[in-house]
């Protein structure tokens, strides 16, 4: 942590944090677009071109998501392995504490209380807490599904006797669609095409959650700076935004804090 011109800044995204985030964004976005093209006919351009674009698209968003985004989370923290889950489980997965903020997030809307702050800074520890939104710990888990589905289901897409180190893993992939397509009346490949639309509109769904509702309110804007340029978050502007630990004005840990319908107060035991 470091101060400047009076201002608490600390570092909330690395530079391979922006980096996986910036193009996580372009590919899912060029992906959307090229895909509906294929599928709508589209006449902003070629078939070929939007097809040649999807699929030089798809290998980057696998190896953002699968690859560079897991090195990103578990670098973050120091320790063994059961320090670098307890840093997994704290700021990606929706706990107790989340649940609380969302209920004060919901009371908020009906205006009913503050915003609750959910940029949870450790001064004493120098690393956060949680910095994610509640709402997105539940994006992530489901974004994470839809791209795995949309990656299967692109498979056979692709090429029906599609192989890995001679592994017929398209075939297996029909073979699995065998036990659920013929339930809803299609063939195995018409409920993969399904599915892959589905997941596309899932898609477009999330980013008009994530972009257009989630992060209307001109205050938490902040965070579209620092996830895609500065990567550091000033802890003096208090929207959104608490420190605990030692020294802090209020030194409690996340755990202890729960929501009044005005103000986060503390509980000690």
């Amino acid at each position: 942590m470091k101060t400047r011109n009076n201002e608490t800044v600390v570092e909330r995204y690395t530079v391979l944090d922006r980096a996986a985030h910036t193009l996580h964004a372009f590919a899912m976005v060029v992906l959307i677009l090229t895909g509906l093209k294929i599928y709508a006919g589209w006449d902003f351009m070629s078939f070929h071109n939007a097809r040649a674009l999807h699929m030089l698209m798809v290998p980057i968003l696998l190896a953002i998501n699968w690859i560079l985004i897991p090195y990103n989370i578990f670098s973050a923290s120091e320790g063994g392995i059961q320090k670098k889950l307890e840093h997994f489980m704290d700021h990606y997965i929706y706990g107790p504490e989340d649940a609380e903020r969302t209920v004060a997030i919901v009371k908020n809307f009906f205006g009913k209380g503050k915003y609750p702050a959910f940029s949870i800074y450790d001064k004493e520890e120098g690393h956060y807490k949680t910095k994610l939104h509640p709402i997105m710990k539940i994006l992530i888990v489901l974004e994470g599904t839809a791209i795995f589905l949309i990656a299967v289901s692109g498979i056979v897409l692709y090429k029906l006797d599609w192989s890995l180190f001679g592994l017929p893993v398209a075939s297996w992939i029909l073979s699995a669609g065998d036990f659920i397509a013929p339930a809803l009346g299609f063939s195995s490949l018409q409920f993969f095409r399904m599915l892959h639309l589905l997941m596309t509109y899932w898609f477009v769904f999330e980013l008009v959650i994530h972009v257009g509702i989630l992060e209307f309110d001109p205050h938490i804007w902040k965070y579209y700076k620092a996830i895609f340029w500065s990567g550091k978050e000033d802890l003096s502007d208090e929207h959104f935004v608490e420190v605990v630990g030692k020294n802090s004005e209020k030194a409690y840990k996340d755990s202890e804090l729960v929501w009044s319908d005005a103000e986060k107060v503390a509980v000690k035991d």
